[in-house]
């Protein structure tokens, strides 16, 4: 198994949009880099973990977990030209780009924040964190999926702990 991090814009599809979808499932379209291309197509497999991270909004990271549902297939999105995605280059014998499907497995209550992330000196040589970085798909270590779960358990608890004081 693989460990990922997936960027979405949430006024463009956020994990709020997921939790909505039928079946908590949809195809993650409109990849136009091909670095990020070759990961969705040759490296992602069912079964592998992803966190949905939101970006470019007023506080960006990781706001859930999702799965990869269905492995590379070609984006449609990119034969459709009624689609901001659409790519005349590409044809259904020859697909330029690909998609995943992705399944939510869970929501975080509280985004673990880009600023959360920073402050974790385990995490320092994670991807996101880099300078310069615009992928929007990356891979994570096991030793940071395993810290940022930690992370979201110990802000899970903390959360708890603040309601029952104030009840």
């Amino acid at each position: 198994m693989q460990y990922w991090l997936m960027k979405s814009e949430p006024d463009v599809f956020g994990i709020e949009h997921l939790t909505k979808a039928k079946r908590r499932t949809t195809a993650w379209d409109g990849v136009r880099n091909y670095q990020v291309r070759n990961m969705l197509r040759d490296e992602m497999r069912v079964g592998d973990l992803a966190f949905f991270y939101h970006s470019s909004c007023a506080i960006p990271g990781i706001a859930g977990v999702v799965k990869i549902s269905r492995a590379g297939h070609p984006d449609h999105t990119a034969l459709d030209p009624e689609n901001d995605h659409y790519d005349p280059r590409s044809t259904p014998e020859n697909p330029i780009w690909y998609m995943v499907d992705v399944t939510l497995v869970e929501r975080f209550e509280h985004v673990i924040s880009l600023a959360d992330l920073r402050a974790e000196q385990a995490l320092q040589d994670m991807l996101i964190l880099r300078r310069g970085n615009r992928l929007s798909i990356t891979p994570v270590s096991p030793a940071h999926w395993r810290h940022i779960l930690k992370l979201a358990s110990h802000i899970r608890k903390s959360d708890t702990r603040k309601r029952v004081a104030r009840s």
